[in-house]
C-alpha cells in the first residue's frame, strides 16, 4: 500500500446543517451541538455549508457567532461562501466581528460566480442592479482588499461626534490569512495561488479536457499542484481536501447497510462528467478505518495534502453523526497520522 507523503496533520469536518423546516431551531441547535462535539472528540476544524434557498444553513457567518459562545479551540469555517449572494464589504464587516469573538478562530471560505438559479433569484436578490452585479474574481479581489484593511472610503475623521474609518471596522488581524478559496477548476486554482490565499478542494471538479479519461483524483491532483505552482509559499501552501468519507468501525448493522446504500445511490454521478459545465463529483468512501485508509492513501490529491475537512453526508440523523465523528477522531484520524493539537492557524 503507497504511503502519504504529507501525513495528515489537520482533521475537520463538514456540515450543511439539514434541518426541518416545521421545526428550524432544531437543526440549528443539532448543529451547534456537533461543533461543540468536535471540539471534545479533539478536531482541528468545523466547517459549515451555505444553502440559500434549501433545508440547510443560509446564514453560516450568523451559527458560527453562536458556535463561538460554546466552544473555545476548534476553528470555525465556511467552505464556501458564495460571494454572489453578499456584499463584499458587509460580509467583510460580519467576519471581522465573529473572528474577534472567537479569538481568531474564524477560517473564512468562498467562491465566486452568479448564484444558483440566477434567473430565477435575482428578482429578490438584486432586483435593481442584477444587470450590474460582477460575479468575476474581481468581486473577490474587493473582498479580499476590505478583509485586508484596504479603503472601504475616501472619507476618515470627525463628523460631529461621529469618529469615521477609511477601513472596514472592526478590523481583526490575521484574518486575511484565514481566507480560503474553494476552487475546482485549474483557472481559479491559479488565481487563488496568486492571490496568495489558502485552498479549499471538495468532492467536485471540473473535468476540463474532453479527450482526456475523468480521473477525479488525477484532476484533484492537478489542480493542487497548479496552486502550489502560483503560490508565494510554494509547496508550503495550505490545501484542505473535503471529500464524503464515512467510517464504519462502530457502526451498527442497520448503520452500516444504509450507508452504504447511499453512497451507491450517488455512484452513478461518479462515473462520467455531467452536464455543460463537466462537473465530476467523486465517490463516496465507505468502509473500515483500514480500508478507508487504504484508499485514501492510494488517492492523488489526498497525497497531495495534510489537511482534511472530511464532509458529512447530507441526510443522515445525529446519533449517526455522532458515530462518524466519533470514529472519525478516534480511529481513522490516527490511523492517517493525525494527533490532536496541532499549531496550523
Amino acid at each position: 500500500m503507497p504511503s502519504t507523503p504529507r501525513p495528515l496533520r489537520q482533521l475537520g469536518f463538514l456540515t450543511i446543517g439539514l434541518f426541518d423546516e416545521a421545526d428550524p431551531r432544531r437543526g440549528h441547535e443539532e448543529t451547534l451541538d456537533l461543533i461543540a462535539l468536535g471540539e471534545d472528540l479533539g478536531f482541528d476544524s468545523a466547517w459549515l455549508r451555505h444553502r440559500h434557498l434549501q433545508y440547510g444553513i443560509s446564514s453560516p457567518v450568523a451559527v458560527l457567532a453562536a458556535a463561538t459562545q460554546r466552544t473555545s479551540r476548534i476553528r470555525l469555517g465556511t467552505a464556501v461562501t458564495p460571494l454572489g449572494w453578499e456584499n463584499p464589504l458587509r460580509l467583510a464587516e460580519d467576519l471581522a466581528t465573529v473572528d474577534l469573538l472567537s479569538g481568531g478562530r474564524l477560517n473564512p471560505g468562498f467562491s465566486v460566480g452568479p448564484p444558483v438559479h440566477w434567473e430565477q433569484v435575482r428578482g429578490a436578490l438584486y432586483p435593481d442592479t442584477g444587470e450590474h452585479e460582477d460575479f468575476s474574481p474581481a468581486r473577490a479581489e474587493r473582498f479580499l482588499a476590505l478583509v485586508r484593511g484596504e479603503d472601504a472610503s475616501a472619507f476618515e475623521g470627525t463628523e460631529g461626534i461621529e469618529d469615521y474609518s477609511r477601513r472596514v471596522q472592526p478590523h481583526s488581524p490575521g484574518l486575511a490569512e484565514r481566507l480560503w478559496y474553494g476552487a475546482g477548476s485549474l483557472r481559479s486554482a491559479r488565481w487563488a495561488g496568486e492571490q496568495g490565499i489558502n485552498l479549499l478542494t471538495s468532492s467536485v471538479v471540473k473535468a476540463e479536457q474532453a479527450g482526456r479519461a475523468a480521473d477525479f483524483a488525477e484532476i484533484q491532483a492537478e489542480q493542487i499542484h497548479a496552486f502550489r505552482s502560483r503560490h508565494p509559499l510554494g509547496e508550503r501552501a495550505r490545501v484542505s481536501q473535503g471529500l464524503v468519507v464515512i467510517p464504519t468501525d462502530s457502526a451498527t448493522a442497520e448503520q452500516r447497510a444504509r450507508y452504504e446504500a447511499y453512497a451507491l445511490s450517488r455512484t452513478p454521478r461518479t462515473l462520467a462528467p455531467q452536464g455543460p459545465a463537466r462537473l465530476l463529483f467523486a465517490p463516496d468512501l465507505v468502509g473500515t478505518t483500514e480500508q478507508l485508509v487504504e484508499r485514501l492513501h492510494a488517492h492523488a490529491g489526498f497525497r497531495e495534502v495534510d489537511e482534511v475537512a472530511f464532509a458529512l453526508p447530507f441526510t443522515f440523523g445525529r446519533e449517526d453523526y455522532v458515530q462518524i465523528l466519533t470514529d472519525l477522531a478516534t480511529r481513522l484520524g490516527p490511523a492517517l497520522g493525525w494527533r490532536p493539537g496541532s499549531d496550523l492557524g
